[in-house]
């Protein structure tokens, strides 16, 4: 059986498409005939035409059980892009056919089918016009990933090398799940994640980060930042009206917890980690924590300090955020465990696989106390109804087979080998440099001397040479109180070689515009 929409079409382009008159086409038809067997009709050129009707070119030439399709869609696009105006008079239907070469039933039909769409309308002996009501079309789609345009050369932090991906053994990985995901499972999923992701999160997560892990309190969330909203909103219900943050701390934490209400209040560190008596003073019932390997300054919270910390959420009833967002990658020791092991009703943890696989895999995960969870998986529900289902079973197989052990070994060997180039190129570049925190992550705070500065001169520098630094201000109020200059320099991302030759372009930059400046000094007194 002939399936109708392709059966109309060409019906339409032989001229008895709906809306056509008997016999109103035999010239057109007539012609295609004595063009022989299979032969296309003549096709106007450019010239013949108005520019407004050029458009419509490319849709006249489209194969034949296309070409109504194609007729329809560009008409549509042109009213959308603003290039048929409100308002415009379209030509009859008998002579656009004739001025592209097709069938009038073609015309009809796709002049029938817009007005049904309201971007055309029509009236008995009124003709054909362009709605008034369709507005322009956006203007074309864009780009707005995260990146530093035109630069040479990105310290900046939070990205690992994406060339790391395992894509072999996670295209494996899709394989299998293909081959054995029951039809069902394609359906709606338990919005807290399919159970084999959580049961297998779970026992990676006890084993790595000695978490009490129970799947049944485990939400699997696109990445840290949806845990984080999913968290928000769920304290915001409870009366809770603003969240401490480490200052300096990540920024996004804050914007985070805006877009869902809360305000956030910043809150000092010391050399332990988060400073206890400001956090008493502050007043807030929810706090959020780096501990393991605080970002940005590097420090690994004391096991006093966590202590402390735990028992000021008990004395306060308050609740602890824990972003463990690299607390795999330890370097010199192996990883401290998270803060959650150690108090599970007090604290809610998260994580997620950006910075072990890819940031653009949108998979993090949220460990819930007992009393939060019912409310952080309502929310989650009427949030998006649940992660991709393929994606988390393919997460879990990459789990259970021993992948994510594997790839979590293979970036641990490469990001220390780049952290070690990244602190021998600062001693070689610029000697004297001090670099802070506890051998782990993806990034380092290095404190450049002072007759480096002042710093909005270096960055200046850097950025005129095409490099992009991220300096210690960006990320809270806490600045350089000895006239340092710190800088969070992220170098997961790059190869041994390219940060060698990063910063010793930016020496270069900071040498050449140090001698401009003198040049331009000595210029000035001699004149």
């Amino acid at each position: 059986m002939t399936s109708s929409g392709t059966n109309s079409e060409a019906e339409a382009e032989a001229g008895a498409g709906p809306g056509a008159e008997p016999g109103a086409d035999s010239g057109a038809a007539d012609h295609d005939r004595r063009s022989g067997p299979g032969a296309e009709p003549r096709r106007p050129s450019a010239e013949s035409l108005s520019p407004a009707w050029e458009l419509l070119l490319p849709a006249a030439a489209a194969p034949v059980r296309g070409r109504g399709r194609a007729l329809r869609a560009a008409l549509r696009d042109a009213v959308r892009s603003g290039r048929l105006a409100g308002g415009t008079r379209l030509p009859s239907s008998r002579e656009l056919a004739t001025d592209l070469g097709v069938s009038r039933g073609l015309v009809t039909e796709a002049y029938e089918q817009l007005t049904a769409e309201s971007y055309l309308r029509s009236g008995r002996g009124a003709g054909t016009w362009v709605s008034e009501g369709v507005r322009a079309a956006e203007r074309p789609v864009r780009d707005r990933a995260p990146g530093a345009a035109g630069a040479r050369v990105d310290f900046r932090p939070g990205t690992p090398d994406l060339s790391l991906f395992p894509r072999s053994a996670w295209a494996a990985a899709q394989r299998t799940v293909f081959g054995r995901l029951p039809h069902g499972a394609l359906g709606y999923p338990d919005p807290r994640g399919l159970p084999e992701l959580r049961e297998a999160l779970a026992g990676l997560l006890a084993r790595r980060r000695g978490v009490v892990a129970d799947p049944e309190r485990l939400v699997v969330c696109s990445g840290v930042a949806q845990a984080t909203t999913l968290l928000g909103f769920v304290l915001r219900d409870e009366g809770v009206v603003s969240v401490g943050v480490e200052d300096p701390g990540s920024p996004e934490h804050s914007s985070l917890f805006a877009a869902t209400g809360l305000g956030t209040v910043p809150l000092p560190l010391d050399d332990e980690g988060l400073a206890l008596a400001p956090l008493a003073r502050s007043g807030v019932r929810a706090v959020v924590t780096t501990p393991a390997h605080q970002f940005p300054t590097g420090i690994g919270y004391s096991a006093r300090r966590r202590g402390e910390l735990l028992g000021w959420a008990r004395n306060a009833d308050a609740v602890i955020m824990e972003d463990d967002y690299d607390g795999d990658f330890r370097y010199d020791r192996a990883p401290v465990g998270a803060l959650q092991g150690l108090d599970p009703e007090r604290v809610v943890y998260t994580g997620s696989v950006s910075k072990s696989l890819a940031p653009g895999l949108r998979l993090g995960w949220l460990i819930a106390p007992a009393a939060l969870t019912e409310r952080i998986v309502a929310r989650k529900r009427t949030m998006d109804l649940g992660n991709p289902v393929v994606d988390q079973a393919v997460l879990a197989d990459f789990i259970v087979r021993g992948g994510y052990d594997r790839q979590l070994r293979r970036c641990q060997r490469a990001y220390r080998e780049r952290r070690d180039a990244m602190v021998a190129a600062l001693g070689e570049h610029f000697p004297g440099t001090a670099v802070s925190g506890i051998a782990a992550g993806l990034h380092i705070i290095a404190r450049l001397p002072a007759r480096y500065g002042p710093e909005d001169v270096l960055l200046e520098r850097a950025a005129g040479a095409g490099i992009a630094l991220r300096p210690l201000r960006d990320c809270g109020t806490a600045g350089s109180e000895d006239g340092t200059l710190p800088l969070v320099l992220g170098y997961a991302h790059l190869p041994p070689g390219d940060i060698a030759r990063g910063i010793a372009a930016l020496a270069e930059a900071w040498r050449t515009g140090r001698t401009d400046s003198g040049r331009a000094v000595g210029r000035a007194r001699s004149g």
